[in-house]
C-alpha cells in the first residue's frame, strides 16, 4: 500500500499510512522506511526524513542495504554530507549501490575530489564498479574541466567491460562536449552500438555548447532520417543554436515543428523560444510567447529582460523587473547583472545603485563579471569615484577586463593620464595587456588629446606585446590624430592600413573633418562612406554640418535634399534627466513637459544672469540658414538647456545635476552650462555621445577638448 501511494505521488498520504502503522501493532521495518524516507524526499521535508530515519535507527531496522542506501540519497540530496557518511561508515555490509550513493552525492555536491577518494576505497575493498558508478566519475570529471583525468576514466571504463554501456557513452559524449572535445565525443557517439533518444539529445547539445551550429542540424536530420522520433529536449538544443547565430527563419521552422508533432510545450521549451526570438531582435514575438505562459520562472523572466535590455529598450526591461518582483520571484546573478547595464545605458545612478544594493543582498556582488559591470555602470552613469571604488576594492580580484573597464571609465571622463597610469600599475602586476586593452587606452588618450602617449601606445603593442593592430585598434588611432587636427597624417595611415578600411575608420575621420572644418578631405571620406552605406543619415547629417559651417547653404540643401529623396530622417536631440525615481526626457524644441512654463522662466533668468557676466551667444552653432534671433531663440530651446532648467527645478541646493544626451554637446551649450554651474553654485555633469563633462565653478573636466 505504501509503496502505491508513492508510485502515484501522494506523497502525504504515504507518510500518514506509515505514522497508522507505527501507532498500530503491525510496526514498520526497513522497506516501509524506505518507501516513506523517498515521500519526504519529494517533498523536501527534511524534519520529518530525520525523525523517520532516527526512529529506524531506535528500532535497529537500518541495517538494510536497501535502507542505507536510501539514507544516504536522503543526507546527499539536502546537502548534509557529513551525515551521509557517517551512516555509510556505520553500515556493516555495502554493496555497489551504498557506494554509489555516496559516490553520486559527492560528484552532484560538486566534490569530485572525495568522490575520487572513496572510488579508490571502494576498489581496494574488492567492490566491482557498475556502469552507474563510472557515469558519476565521468560526471566530476566534467565538473572538474579535467580532460587527462576524463581521458583515465574513459580507460577504466574499457578496462571494466562497460564500454557498451548507453548511459556510460552518454555520460562521456556529454562530457567531451563540455570540454570542448566535440571530435572525441563524435567518435564515442558514432560506435554505440544502440543509440538512444538521450544519446542523440546530448550529442546535438555538445555541438550547440560548442557553437557547431550547422553541425547539429546535421545530426538533426539524420535523427529524423533513422525513423528516431524527437522531444522537446531535442529542439530547445537546437533553438538554442539558432538563438547563437540569430537564425530567425529556422527558429520559426522549428516552432512549427513544436506544434505539429504536439510536442510537450513545458517552461524551458517556452523560455528558449522567448530567448531566441529576443535574440534575433523579433521582441514582438517573444513579447507574446512571454506573455501566453502560464508558468514562468526566473530563467523566463532574465530572458525576456535580457532581450529588452538588448534590443535598446532598457527602461521597458526595467518596467519589467518591476512586475517580476511584484510576482514574488526572486532574481538571480543574471537578471541583477542585466539590469546593471541597463542602468548604465539610461545612465540611471539611482537604479544602479540600488541593483548594487540587491547584488550584495543576494551575494552576486562579488563575482568578477558582475563587479565588472559595475564599474562600467558607475562610470557611464557619470560617477567616476563610485567606480574607482568598486575597482580598489582589495577583495576583488581582477581579471584584464576588470582593468580594461576601469581604463575605459577613465577615458570617458577625459582622464587621460589617470587611464595611463592604471595602465602602468597593470603592467606592474603582471597582468598582460590583450588588444580590448590597447582600444581604451587609444580612446582615452584621444578624448584627452595626448597624441604622443598615443603614438608610443600604438607602437608598443606590436613591438612589446606582440599584438597586431586591427581595425578598431586604427579606428581610434585616426580618431586621436583626426580630433586633435592632424588630418593629413589621418589620411595618411589609413592609406598605410595593412587591410582595407572600415567605416569606423573613415567615420573618425569624417568627425575630424568637420571639427576642423576641413572639407575637402571630409567630402572624401564621405563619399567612401556612402559606397558602403548610402542609407546612413548619420552619414548625410555629418557631411551636412561641414557644409553649414562652412556657410556653403546650396550644398547643405543638396544633402539634405539627398536625405529626403532616399526617405532617411536625421536623428531627433535628446536628453534624459533622473529625477526621483523617474527618468524625465527632453526634445529639442519641445514646449509639451508639464513643467514647461516654469522651465521657461527659469531660462529666461539664466540668460539675464549669464548675459551679465560676459556670456555671448556662439550662433555658429546653429546649422541652419536664418537669422540671429531665430538662430539665438533655436540655441535656448536645445535639449540639455530644458533638462537642466527641469534638474534645477526639482533637485535641492548643493545636489549634483546629472544628464544625458544622445548626441554630441554643441559649442554654446558647453559654455552656457560653465556659467551656469558658476552661477547656481551646482556640479553638472552631462554625458554625450562621445563622453562625460564635469561642470564645476565654471570649468570643464574636458578642458574644452571634446
Amino acid at each position: 500500500m505504501l509503496n502505491g501511494y508513492l508510485r502515484n505521488q501522494c506523497y502525504k498520504e504515504t507518510i500518514e499510512l506509515f505514522e497508522l502503522m507505527g501507532a498500530s501493532d503491525w510496526g514498520f521495518d526497513s522497506y516501509s522506511c524506505n518507501f516513506v524516507l523517498k515521500a519526504c524526499m519529494e517533498l523536501e521535508d527534511y524534519e520529518r526524513g530525520t525523525e523517520i530515519i532516527k526512529r529506524a535507527v531506535d528500532h535497529r531496522v537500518d541495517g538494510d542495504k536497501f535502507l542505507g542506501s536510501s539514507m544516504i540519497n536522503f543526507f546527499m540530496k539536502f546537502g548534509d554530507f557529513n551525515s551521509a557518511r557517517r551512516v555509510f561508515n556505520q553500515m556493516i555490509s555495502r554493496d555497489v549501490v551504498c557506494w554509489n550513493s555516496m559516490i553520486g552525492g559527492y560528484v552532484k555536491g560538486c566534490y569530485y575530489v572525495a568522490a575520487f577518494d572513496l572510488f579508490l576505497e571502494m576498489i581496494l575493498c574488492g567492490v566491482r564498479p557498475s556502469a552507474i558508478t563510472m557515469v558519476s566519475l565521468v560526471q566530476a570529471c566534467g565538473g572538474m574541466r579535467d580532460l587527462e583525468l576524463g581521458k583515465r576514466v574513459h580507460g577504466l571504463v574499457l578496462v571494466f567491460g562497460l564500454g557498451t554501456d548507453v548511459l556510460v557513452h552518454t555520460a562521456l559524449i556529454d562530457m567531451y562536449s563540455k570540454l570542448g572535445e566535440h571530435e572525441r565525443a563524435r567518435s564515442v557517439f558514432d560506435i554505440m552500438p544502440a543509440k538512444t533518444l538521450v544519446s542523440w539529445n546530448v550529442i546535438i547539445s555538445g555541438y550547440v555548447q560548442n557553437c557547431l551550429v550547422y553541425e547539429a542540424f546535421d545530426l538533426f536530420q539524420k535523427l529524423v532520417l533513422t525513423g528516431g522520433g524527437f522531444d522537446s529536449g531535442t529542439i530547445i538544443s537546437l533553438l538554442q543554436s539558432c538563438a547563437q547565430v540569430a537564425d530567425l527563419e529556422s527558429g520559426k521552422v522549428l516552432h512549427g515543428y513544436i506544434f505539429r508533432k504536439g510536442l510537450d510545450i513545458n517552461v524551458i521549451l517556452c523560455t528558449a523560444l522567448v530567448d531566441l526570438y529576443s535574440k534575433c531582435g523579433a521582441l514582438k514575438e517573444a513579447t507574446f510567447m512571454f506573455d501566453r505562459m502560464k508558468n514562468r520562472n526566473v530563467i523566463t523572466w532574465t530572458a525576456m529582460l535580457v532581450g529588452l535590455a538588448q534590443n535598446g529598450h532598457a527602461e521597458d526591461a526595467i518596467r519589467l523587473f518591476g512586475k517580476m518582483q511584484e510576482e514574488g520571484v526572486t532574481a538571480n546573478s543574471t537578471t541583477l547583472v542585466s539590469l546593471v547595464h541597463c542602468c548604465a545605458h539610461l545612465g540611471s545612478l539611482k537604479k544602479g545603485r540600488s541593483v548594487h544594493a540587491r547584488l550584495l543582498r543576494y551575494g552576486y556582488a562579488f563575482d568578477v563579471v558582475n563587479r565588472t559591470a559595475l564599474i562600467d555602470m558607475y562610470a557611464k552613469c557619470g560617477n567616476i569615484n563610485y567606480a574607482e571604488r568598486v575597482f580598489e576594492d582589495v577583495s576583488f580580484f581582477k581579471d584584464v577586463i576588470s582593468w580594461n573597464s576601469m581604463i575605459t571609465g577613465y577615458g570617458m571622463h577625459g582622464q587621460g593620464h589617470k587611464a595611463l597610469d592604471l595602465y602602468c600599475r597593470m603592467l606592474e602586476e603582471g597582468l598582460k595587456p590583450n588588444k580590448t586593452t590597447f582600444v581604451s587606452l587609444l580612446s582615452a588618450c584621444s578624448h584627452s588629446g595626448l597624441v604622443d602617449q598615443g603614438r608610443s601606445l600604438f607602437l608598443s603593442m606590436e613591438s612589446d606585446h606582440n599584438i597586431r593592430a586591427n581595425e578598431k585598434h586604427y579606428a581610434c588611432y585616426v580618431d586621436l590624430l583626426s580630433r586633435a587636427g592632424h588630418i593629413k597624417e589621418a589620411e595618411v595611415l589609413i592609406k598605410q592600413m595593412p587591410f582595407q578600411s572600415s567605416r569606423e575608420v573613415f567615420e573618425a575621420l569624417l568627425n575630424g573633418c568637420r571639427m576642423h572644418k576641413n572639407i575637402d578631405i571630409g567630402i572624401k571620406a564621405a563619399d567612401y562612406l556612402l559606397s558602403l552605406d548610402a542609407t546612413n543619415p548619420g552619414i548625410y547629417i555629418m557631411l551636412s554640418n561641414i557644409y553649414a559651417e562652412a556657410r556653403r547653404w546650396d550644398a547643405v540643401d543638396h544633402i539634405r535634399g539627398l536625405m529626403r529623396g532616399r526617405g532617411l530622417k536625421k536623428t531627433p536631440g535628446y536628453s534624459l534627466i533622473e529625477v526621483g525615481k523617474q527618468l524625465h526626457a527632453f526634445f529639442a524644441g519641445e514646449d509639451s513637459h508639464p513643467n514647461s512654463v516654469e522651465i521657461d522662466r527659469i531660462l529666461e533668468n539664466l540668460k539675464s544672469e549669464l548675459e551679465a557676466l560676459g556670456y555671448v551667444p556662439d550662433t555658429s552653432c546653429v546649422l541652419r540658414d536664418v537669422d540671429e534671433a531665430m538662430k539665438i531663440k533655436s540655441l535656448w530651446r536645445h535639449s540639455e538647456r530644458l533638462a537642466n532648467a527641469f534638474g534645477l527645478l526639482h533637485t535641492p541646493a548643493g545636489s549634483l545635476i546629472r544628464i544625458s544626451k544622445n548626441l554630441r554637446v554643441c559649442g554654446d551649450c558647453h559654455t552656457v552650462t560653465k556659467y551656469i554651474s558658476k552661477v547656481v553654485k551646482k556640479e553638472i555633469i552631462v554625458r554625450d555621445a562621445n563622453r562625460f563633462h564635469h561642470f564645476v565653478d565654471g570649468k570643464c573636466s574636458c578642458n574644452d577638448y571634446w
